[in-house]
């Protein structure tokens, strides 16, 4: 507990006490059947919280939060206030908590629960819903069922930016906008599913019925849950990676990821979807991934590179798409890797393709790639200003780079702005944010020196 600010444990504690001022009615009401429900919906809760903290099962069930809110929505729409709040106690308490303080978690989880269920009940109540089962209206039981899952979400959603400001500081609008906007869909949607479940728990079919809406609704949670890992693998693949050629290219460490950037920006412009987009990141970030295969001496070489040493960088695309080859998930990606060193005019290299003849995720790598080696301080020579970088790239584009990729980077860094960065370990002068491309530059520096003969771009 000393671990959590004193203004959040103020925070929790007056959450704690406002929970427990719901739940007290509870012990004065005698609804019929009530404390039976509350019972079997609590157990449900709880179990449906359990597997995520099995060792052997918590890597297969979807443990992310909401999972199971429409049990506590059931909950809402069937119970009294009171009661529908100490549905959400005890799988809150029972329930997966990765971080520590676990036990200040699960308190404030529970809390946080007991005061969403709570809230939504008064409102589903206050929009006529005491009468919605007991002769079910078809419209009348989705606007009482949506006012309530409303409630929820904003309870939840109000009371974890709260607990942002407080514990991590953050502006309470900042706190607020984002979580609300993007739960508010997915509340609904539960909200859907609990009324279905409190629908079906009221039917002459009883609350074994209820249960077939919680069996898609789990399945699209593992599926869901099953995507993520799968994706958390891909990303971990990606950064070994990275991190192998960064290791070994102390000269351009951190240039990946900003290409990956830049490529993800030049496929917004191109209205690319968003998987194609993600596939375009992967190879930004992943196109020098073949430095890997060339000599450390030949990639720290300070000096001018020989023609054999030059030969050799230039196997780099090839030796990248082999050790690609069998990863699968980048699909163009590899091809984009192989070809991100090609020219419109035929002079690139590996195979000398010209126009349409390259691939189009490698046409954008390549602008993305010669944009931020030219944006980039390094240690034999300095970065040049965002507008001079897009200067270059248009007058290169049409014989080196595709006219359209560069037109799309323009307008995405107009819009965007750009980070430049020092990408060696030696010292340089320190990045500075460029707000936007059509500001006047600085005047340009002459680079010092040069490492062998570079493109435009100033890669190899």
């Amino acid at each position: 507990m000393r671990s959590v600010p004193a203004s959040a444990r103020a925070y929790i504690l007056a959450a704690l006490l406002c929970a427990v001022a719901c739940v007290l009615p509870a012990l004065r009401q005698d609804v019929p059947g009530g404390w039976r429900a509350v019972g079997l919906l609590a157990g449900l809760y709880a179990v449906c919280e359990l597997p995520a903290r099995c060792r052997y099962l918590g890597s297969s069930v979807p443990a992310a939060a909401g999972s199971f809110f429409p049990v506590l929505l059931a909950a809402a729409f069937l119970l009294p206030p009171a009661q529908a709040a100490l549905v959400a106690v005890p799988g809150a308490l029972l329930g997966r908590v990765d971080l520590r303080p676990t036990g200040v978690r699960r308190i404030w989880r529970a809390a946080q629960l007991t005061l969403a269920t709570w809230s939504a009940a008064q409102v589903y109540l206050l929009l006529g819903g005491e009468h919605v089962l007991r002769a079910p209206d078809f419209p009348q039981a989705l606007l009482t069922a949506a006012g309530g899952a409303l409630a929820f979400c904003l309870a939840v959603t109000a009371l974890d930016g709260g607990i942002l400001a407080t514990a991590e500081r953050l502006p309470l609008r900042t706190a607020w906008r984002g979580p609300a906007l993007r739960s508010l869909v997915p509340h609904l949607v539960h909200g859907l599913a609990g009324l279905m479940m409190a629908v079906l728990w009221a039917s002459p079919y009883g609350p074994l019925s209820a249960l077939f809406v919680l069996l898609p609704m789990y399945i699209s949670c593992w599926i869901f849950a099953q995507y993520h890992r799968e994706r958390a693998a891909h990303q971990a693949t990606i950064r070994a990676l990275v991190q192998a050629v960064d290791l070994k290219d102390k000269y351009t460490r951190g240039h990946s990821e900003r290409v990956g950037r830049a490529s993800a920006l030049i496929a917004r412009e191109l209205d690319m979807d968003e998987e194609r987009l993600e596939m375009l990141r992967f190879a930004g970030i992943l196109h020098d991934v073949g430095k890997l295969g060339v000599p450390t001496r030949v990639l720290r070489k300070d000096g001018p590179l020989t023609p054999d040493e030059r030969r050799v960088i230039e196997l780099h695309p090839e030796y990248g798409h082999e050790m690609v080859r069998g990863i699968g998930f980048l699909g163009e990606a590899r091809a984009a890797i192989l070809h991100h060193h090609e020219r419109l005019d035929g002079s690139g290299y590996p195979y000398g393709l010209t126009g349409r003849q390259i691939p189009e995720f490698a046409r954008v790598v390549a602008v993305a790639d010669a944009f931020d080696a030219m944006t980039s301080t390094r240690s034999y020579r300095r970065a040049r200003p965002v507008p001079a970088a897009l200067a270059e790239l248009r007058r290169c584009a049409g014989t080196q780079f595709d006219p359209q990729m560069v037109r799309a980077l323009a307008r995405a860094l107009e819009r965007h702005g750009w980070e430049t960065a020092v990408t060696s370990d030696e010292p340089g002068p320190p990045g500075a944010r460029t707000p936007r491309a059509g500001i006047p530059p600085q005047p340009a520096v002459v680079p010092a020196r040069r490492r062998g003969n570079r493109t435009p771009g100033g890669g190899v």
